[in-house]
């Protein structure tokens, strides 16, 4: 199956994401810190804090939601609670920031973005309905077998 590759893939994907993100904020919150920025009047200092504190947390949302992929991978059963709900935000983080990055960087962000939003939705979607679950025999009032093992109507009736 496709499924526990794409999960792996997700999870190195954001994982790698992740660090990236801290590791650029980091370095922006440097530069401010070195170059005595300011904008409207802020202090460089809280600037440079406030940056490199969001990279982080940003990345290690990042790295959380690579975890989840990875224990989707590892245990092949889809994520509940929590890592489902982890998985679907990133998933429209990457679509918001997909919209954002093209007009910003360019085509080539655009399409990263997107190829991690495909990834993530796949991981979500392979994992989305048990197997047997669609094969499973119904039950219900024509029978044990569904309508098509039910007993024939009497004519007239």
């Amino acid at each position: 199956m496709i499924r526990r590759p794409v999960a792996v893939l997700t999870a190195i994907v954001l994982f790698v994401e992740g660090f990236g993100i801290a590791g650029v904020q980091w370095l922006l919150g440097t530069v401010v810190d070195r170059q005595k920025m300011s904008l409207a009047g802020l202090d460089p200092e809280a600037m440079s804090v406030s940056t490199k504190a969001g990279g982080v947390l940003f990345g290690l949302y990042f790295v959380f939601c690579g975890v989840v992929a990875l224990l989707v991978a590892v245990r092949n059963r889809p994520p509940a609670g929590l890592g489902r709900i982890l998985l679907i935000s990133v998933a429209v983080v990457h679509g918001l920031l997909g919209a954002l990055t093209v007009g910003l960087v360019g085509w080539g962000a655009f399409a990263f973005m997107m190829v991690v939003l495909g990834l993530v939705l796949l991981t979500l979607m392979t994992y989305d309905r048990q197997d047997g679950v669609a094969d499973a025999v119904p039950t219900g009032p024509e029978g044990a077998g569904g309508p098509e093992h039910a007993a024939p109507a009497a004519p007239g009736a």
